[in-house]
């Protein structure tokens, strides 16, 4: 350290006596070696932010436009850089640590920092001027309490998921894009048992589970020569023969859904995934269209029987309008009927209203059915109340 601080101050002698610059005052000093170095070493102008625990995204829309992300509500951030191509080279720099190249002729890049968070850039001609979004990853992951204190869920929704994660049911956390699907999936990773052997697998490894048996498989997009790609699907086909209990995946959206199915069907019993959708219905939706693509000769009967022998629950989450995210609903699959997979809701989040300041009122209840589900839960020696 004591090294980089001599040669920091080294360079900025230098320059000073090269362009005649006068003195500064130490705290100005400091301040310019301290750029220096995150221009050299770290993430230059977005340093400070990238520090900032409260910050969860960071939008950069052009040299002069970059955005932050807390708490669900996106703000104007006080840092710039030079020009396009001070921007340029600065994500430039960022993928080259990560052996990833970035260019006109690669225009977009997908990369996961040292750090856990996700970095997707998109570079002119594609844009104006180089765009870049960061998702940042959370050191420490929620846990239950603290999910419950903020209010994206509820003890009593807790309760029951906790119990029908721990006795093997499968779940699926539905919801859009920055809803808390990763998050709530972490949370869930909670209530597995200790003695469960764990395999993730995800796009970009985002999860940070405290399970102490967890294998993380990470899939790999090809090189600049097309070459070396692993899919989520080959993952999946490989995590079945690594003697998993579980299998967690990060998110569905192609082929290796029908693979992550069979699974479920084939004793790997409460294993979770996520997928983008707006509803419950849409989920299923959405899993049936992914089956087709993976090939299979299957009637569209025969593809939701396999989900419907497959998943137990459906959780909606949501991001309000006030930037909160919600457990917006927990549905249970119950069975076919005709041709249509049926659902019965257990708990909701009922909206009351919104206040002066757009804050979203409401409350969480449950729908008084009492789930098909309680008979497994009953057998693993779990009692079950009214609220469940």
């Amino acid at each position: 350290m004591g090294r980089i601080f001599s040669r920091k101050q080294m360079v900025l002698d230098e320059v000073f006596s090269a362009y005649d610059v006068p003195p500064v005052a130490p705290h100005e000093r400091v301040q310019l070696e301290d750029e220096l170095v995150a221009e050299a070493n770290g993430y230059g102008p977005l340093s400070a932010l990238l520090e900032d625990a409260t910050v969860s995204d960071v939008l950069v829309n052009g040299p002069d436009e970059v955005f932050v992300d807390r708490f669900g509500r996106l703000d104007a951030a006080p840092v710039k850089f030079d020009d396009g191509a001070h921007l340029l080279h600065f994500v430039s720099r960022l993928v080259a640590a990560h052996d990833r190249h970035i260019d006109s002729a690669s225009p977009y890049v997908d990369v996961r920092l040292h750090d856990g968070s996700r970095l997707h850039a998109v570079v002119p001609p594609l844009t104006r001027h180089p765009v870049i979004c960061i998702r940042r990853a959370r050191t420490v992951p929620f846990t239950p309490e603290q999910l419950c204190q903020v209010g994206t869920l509820d003890e009593a929704s807790w309760e029951y998921l906790r119990h029908a994660v721990a006795s093997g049911a499968n779940v699926v956390i539905s919801g859009g894009v920055g809803s808390g699907k990763t998050t709530l999936l972490n949370v869930l990773a909670c209530a597995i048992p200790p003695t469960a052997r764990v395999v993730t697998i995800e796009e970009t490894a985002e999860l940070r589970l405290s399970h102490p048996h967890v294998v993380t498989l990470e899939a790999r997009l090809p090189n600049n020569e097309g070459r070396g790609e692993v899919t989520l699907r080959t993952l999946v086909r490989n995590a079945l023969r690594m003697r998993a209990d579980r299998l967690i995946v990060g998110e569905v959206r192609g082929a290796e859904v029908f693979d992550m199915l069979q699974a479920m069907n084939t004793g790997h019993e409460g294993s979770l995934a996520t997928i983008h959708a707006n509803t419950p219905r849409d989920a299923l939706a959405r899993l049936e269209n992914m089956v087709s693509m993976a090939g299979v000769n299957l009637t569209p009967r025969a593809i939701r029987q396999q989900i419907c022998s497959a998943i137990t629950v459906i959780l909606q989450v949501s991001r309000l309008s006030d930037g909160r995210r919600k457990l917006m609903s927990i549905q249970e699959v119950t069975g076919m009927e005709s041709e249509v997979v049926n659902m019965q809701e257990i708990f909701t989040f009922k909206r009351t209203g919104v206040d002066r300041d757009g804050t979203v009122r409401g409350h969480f209840c449950a729908t008084g059915v009492r789930p098909k589900f309680a008979e497994r839960l009953q057998a693993f020696g779990i009692k079950i109340g009214r609220a469940h």
